[in-house]
């Protein structure tokens, strides 16, 4: 098989890249004809994922008919959550893409994946109060792209036996991911092939890993694009921004996210500033009607949104962690680890990309104007989550809804009487005057009951008594207990009898009262 590289890359001349592309383009026929194993292209649409795109393409494409009979996967992740602008360029570039590859006679297919309905951004940030991610809460990678492209290649598999995931992967993106790839290599069980550690039977194929970014960008200017696409649109794209990196189709987490990338979700917190949407806004006033977006961007990366918060973990318990005093770094406090948004909080998410979905639609070019930011699909899974898992039945997502977008919201999947809405909900808060978690317990112990009214009323205690578990106390009275059960544990660690004593029987008394209220 042919050798792709023969020069360090340092001392690769212009003239000694072109002939290894033409080398690569052999290798990478010869590994496409070796055997019967479908491939799958990882592709982001930036520069990297572009290059892996069409240096596959033109392989295939100068092989006899005959020799085209191995299926080529190209998928895409549409986090649903990406930079319209891009979002928009990747949607062009996929039906490029299908009537080009039907045209050629070419075994290339095209998919643009999503994450199901549970595992989106607005499901888990506005519905069950997620906050936005950080890096010790990263909650997005695995949902919105690993999770999709997983989903895709299993089936593949699952049909197929194995398959082969090519990717833009390069170790000069960073050292880490240089360090990664040398160590999948000493793993190879084939030429060229590395092991996908995170799925069995799918092997990794990176045809431009020792690429330096100047060559990228040489091959896509020098050599046309052979779906139709434009790649001087794609260097335009770039332009402007600081970064380097793109966001890349994620399969494992030691592919890099989007922390260091030129373009990725609008609503990434992982960055201390989207770069490129600012770009994009300050040096195009035809791109000035993405301000709403990145406003709703800086208004979600506040470090410390403790007051946005609950107090408890999503589970209604207080836990706690050791951190330095803001105050005086020399001392180690014990705090409670903050929990999801607030009811309000989550409304006022809801509210403020709804606005930002009217005001985007007004003020976009004709070509961007039917912009979704949030589906209805989505939609109805937060007032699902707002009625069966938060229990609040005055069921304000159609409220909400109505006032902003100035029309009746469409749910069929709730179908069922209302016992219980916004009215009650009402007297409710006037009963419970400024008691938050006594409206809480209230209103979780109504619609529990209300839930098992339809159905068995096996668990129905069980599941009154969690509400007691979770909203039963005040704030100040539920972080004392987790404090207690604290010391309790590490006195019992240090073999501290007497504190454990005096600590377990103060437990017991407060039990005791509790249970007698």
């Amino acid at each position: 098989m042919a050798e792709a590289t023969t020069l360090p890359l340092e001392q690769r001349s212009v003239a000694d890249f072109i002939e290894d592309v033409s080398k690569l383009t052999v290798e990478i026929q010869e590994l496409y004809c070796i055997d019967s194993i479908p491939w799958i292209l990882g592709v982001s649409w930036g520069k990297d994922s572009s290059t892996i795109l069409q240096l596959v393409w033109n392989a295939i494409a100068t092989l006899p008919i005959e020799k085209r009979k191995k299926k080529v996967y190209v998928i895409t992740t549409d986090t649903q959550v990406e930079n319209p602008i891009v979002s928009n360029w990747v949607r062009r570039c996929i039906e490029q893409i299908k009537t080009q590859a039907e045209l050629l006679q070419l075994p290339i297919e095209a998919h643009l994946l999503k994450p199901v309905v549970k595992d989106t951004f607005w499901s888990n940030l506005i519905g069950k109060g997620y906050p936005a991610p950080r890096n010790g809460f990263r909650w997005c990678t695995d949902r919105l792209k690993i999770n999709p492209a997983n989903r895709f290649i299993r089936e593949v598999v699952q049909v197929n036996g194995e398959t082969i995931l090519v990717l833009g992967t390069r170790k000069a993106e960073s050292s880490k991911r240089a360090m990664t790839m040398k160590k999948h290599e000493k793993n190879r069980v084939r030429d060229y092939l590395s092991p996908n550690a995170r799925l069995p039977n799918s092997l990794i194929y990176s045809p431009i890993e020792d690429w330096r970014t100047d060559e990228v960008w040489m091959y896509l200017m020098q050599f046309p694009n052979p779906w139709g696409g434009n790649n001087q649109d794609l260097f335009t794209l770039y332009r402007g921004a600081t970064a380097d990196n793109e966001c890349p189709l994620v399969v494992d987490t030691s592919t890099p996210s989007c922390g260091d990338s030129r373009f990725g979700c609008w609503v990434c917190t992982l960055v201390s500033k989207d770069k490129s949407m600012e770009a994009m806004i300050q040096n195009d006033e035809d791109k000035e009607w993405l301000q709403p977006l990145l406003d709703i961007r800086n208004e979600l990366d506040i470090h410390d949104d403790r007051d946005k918060r609950d107090f408890r973990r999503i589970y209604g318990k207080v836990e706690l962690f050791e951190r330095k005093s803001k105050e005086d770094k020399e001392v180690t406090e014990v705090v409670p680890i903050p929990g999801p948004y607030t009811k309000f909080w989550r409304e006022h998410w809801l509210r403020r990309v709804l606005e930002a979905q009217v005001q985007i639609r007004q003020t976009a070019p004709l070509d961007m104007q039917d912009i979704t930011l949030i589906t209805d699909e989505e939609l109805g899974e937060i007032r699902r989550i707002w009625l069966e898992e938060k229990h609040e039945f005055d069921d304000s997502l159609p409220r909400i809804y109505e006032e902003v977008m100035g029309k009746t919201f469409q749910d069929n999947r709730i179908q069922e009487k209302k016992l219980l809405g916004g009215d009650e909900w009402s007297i409710l808060e006037e009963i419970c005057s400024d008691d938050a978690m006594h409206l809480e317990l209230m209103a979780k112990l109504l619609d529990t009951e209300r839930q098992h009214a339809t159905k068995s009323r096996r668990g129905v205690f069980e599941n009154l008594e969690k509400c007691f578990d979770s909203s039963s106390r005040s704030k100040e009275e539920a972080i004392a207990i987790a404090h207690e059960k604290r010391d309790l544990k590490e006195a019992a660690s240090q073999g501290n009898v007497d504190k454990v004593k005096q600590l377990t029987w103060a437990q017991m008394k407060f039990k005791s009262e509790e249970e007698t209220d």
